[in-house]
């Protein structure tokens, strides 16, 4: 039986931010999904999600049903600060966050600034480069190159090239999707993966976080982790040690162990 219950869109932040929910009981958890991930790809995991939490997952602006296009500002600060003007927008004054790739990049920013309401914090894989630092292992033209296929139309078998080990509905899903994903959006993104240090941000992040780290990304490496500690001590830190970064993708079963018991149930 689903757990999904509608989606929905809130004028927060100046712009149209889209958002699926899913159970609609519980604490509130937002999702946070990466560069180019509309928030309908994460529905498979979101469907758990619901069974523990009223769920809701975002299209961060420039992808999926969000405010997109020309006028928008796609920077780091403008993407982490429509997180918690969707929380007040829905009236979430209590909610847990989690932020994949990209997505956890903003969620470390967010809750550096304050994000009032913020209880606790899920970082899957966020992307450590940054100024002087190790380049982000995945590089622009793998996402400008499928996203402008897909934007002339293109099958889950034409994306079989791009995402060789996903299943055949994952692929349909993304060849469906990937089109909403705007061009500049994800290029200003992917320049900031390597122009802003997030690591600057640890030190401001009160709230009690969990950082899940795939143990065949090449993302973040053991020395990474060491630095993390250093910034933030209280930062409690998992491996799926068989996934890639795309943790969820490559097993479901083992990102939802890797939660244990810190958003105080097992969702596994």
């Amino acid at each position: 039986m689903t757990t999904f219950l509608n989606g929905g869109h809130v004028s927060a932040n100046g712009i149209r931010q889209h958002y699926l929910r899913y159970g609609g009981k519980g604490h509130a958890l937002i999702v946070v999904p990466g560069i180019t991930s509309p928030a309908i790809t994460w529905g498979f995991v979101a469907e758990r999600l619901g069974q523990h939490f009223d769920t809701y997952v975002l299209d961060v602006r420039g992808r999926g049903l969000s405010s997109s296009g020309p006028d928008l500002d796609y920077g780091t600060d403008a993407c982490a600060s429509d997180i918690p003007a969707f929380a007040a927008a829905l009236g979430l004054d209590s909610y847990h966050l989690i932020g994949h790739s990209m997505g956890a990049r903003f969620a470390i920013r967010a809750a550096a600034n304050g994000a009032p309401g913020l209880q606790k914090l899920v970082l899957v894989d966020p992307p450590v480069s940054g100024p002087g630092r190790r380049a982000y292992p995945s590089k622009l033209p793998w996402y400008v190159d499928s996203i402008r296929q897909a934007s002339l139309g293109m099958s889950g078998e034409d994306m079989r090239t791009y995402c060789a080990t996903w299943s055949d509905e994952q692929l349909a899903l993304r060849a469906e999707w990937l089109h909403t994903c705007y061009e500049p959006a994800i290029v200003r993104a992917f320049d900031d993966f390597h122009e802003v240090d997030i690591h600057q941000y640890l030190p401001a992040v009160r709230q009690p976080a969990l950082l899940m780290v795939a143990g065949r990304g090449g993302v973040i490496e053991p020395c990474d982790i060491d630095e993390i500690r250093e910034l933030k001590s209280d930062i409690q830190v998992v491996q799926v040690a068989n996934a890639g970064h795309m943790i969820p993708w490559d097993d479901l079963d083992g990102f939802f162990a890797a939660f244990g018991l810190f958003l105080d149930r097992s969702v596994a």
